[in-house]
């Protein structure tokens, strides 16, 4: 029972330090405000590589501060947040993007959900019609229904 207890301990205890060793150590400092509020929406816009639905601005695992740091060192050099989100695309993909670029390789995902509600309202329509041609008497079969 001891050697139990004492294995749950240390499997708490090393949670923790890996918890904390996600944390950012060294808070970012910005030169002036509008390098701050251009930094703070260009990793909004920038998804975590590692996380399921997370931007980097959200994130705390390790490699989104790292890609924080690495954004505020490519815009210290003088890149656009074009060039930044390239760079950002030809190392990770356009997973790294929320937004990614109307391409060929991208136009299902972005029209897709338009095509299949339009396919949906088709089908409905068609539904509609087809039960209600088939479901309207006629006046002689309205007549035989009716008990006077």
């Amino acid at each position: 029972m001891r050697a139990l207890l004492l294995a749950f301990a240390l499997l708490l205890a090393t949670g923790s330090a890996f918890a904390q060793a996600a944390t950012d150590p060294t808070p970012l400092t910005f030169t002036s405000p509008a390098e701050e509020k251009r930094f703070h929406a260009l990793i909004s816009e920038l998804r975590c590589v590692m996380c399921q639905n997370q931007s980097l601005a959200e994130s705390n695992a390790q490699i989104a501060v790292d890609l924080r740091r690495e954004v505020l060192e490519l815009m210290r050099k003088g890149k656009d947040d074009t060039e930044i989100k390239e760079f950002l695309v030809a190392r990770y993909g356009e997973f790294v993007l929320y937004r990614p670029q109307v391409e060929s390789k991208t136009w299902l995902l972005w029209f897709g959900p338009a095509v299949v509600l339009l396919a949906g309202g088709l089908v409905v329509v068609g539904a509609v019609r087809r039960r209600s041609r088939n479901t309207t008497p006629t006046a002689d079969e309205r007549n035989e229904e009716q008990e006077w």
